[in-house]
């Protein structure tokens, strides 16, 4: 049988968008805690808060009801609170590369962009235009993902031309 992932009772999942649109904010909202700072400025968040919330589930209680097990394990989410991402964080800017590397630990993306005007709450590209800013997040991602697949393909056809005795 093949398994894809990794097992466990846990997710852990990253809160990610551009600076300023709410990632603190909901972060807070969803872990019940106020450990994230949500302040009005860019990279208010640098390193990313994590918090581990239950998963309430009926379902699990009434097993462990019913058959009285010597142990319980139930269900969590591990969330993360990610530093907002900037256009060229692909190629290091903002917090770049430290930013990508905390998407690559999680094991599912929220992505979270701003919809509301507000003349107090600074936007990273000006204006409010919530299909660009998906359109920079998504762009970013690829580039990272894409550099991330030519180490690996790189090293992989490395090997096979070695293997073949291709190399000198």
């Amino acid at each position: 049988m093949v398994l894809v992932g990794r097992m466990g009772t846990n997710l852990k999942c990253g809160i990610v968008g551009l600076p300023n649109v709410g990632k603190s904010t909901f972060f807070n909202v969803l872990t019940k805690t106020s450990i994230a700072a949500a302040e009005n400025f860019p990279f208010c968040t640098i390193d990313p808060n994590e918090a581990r919330v239950p998963v309430p589930d009926l379902r699990f209680d009434w097993l462990v009801e019913h058959h009285k097990p010597a142990s319980k394990v139930p269900a969590f989410l591990n969330v993360t609170d990610i530093a907002g991402l900037v256009k060229g964080a692909s190629e290091g800017q903002g917090l770049g590369n430290a930013f990508l590397g905390h998407i690559r630990a999680c094991d599912a993306l929220f992505h979270l962009c701003r919809t509301f005007e507000d003349p107090e709450i600074t936007h990273v590209e000006g204006e409010v235009d919530p299909v660009r800013d998906l359109d920079i997040i998504n762009e970013e991602l690829r580039l990272k993902d894409e550099e991330f697949f030519e180490k690996i393909f790189d090293e992989v056809e490395r090997k096979y031309r070695w293997g073949k005795g291709l190399e000198s």
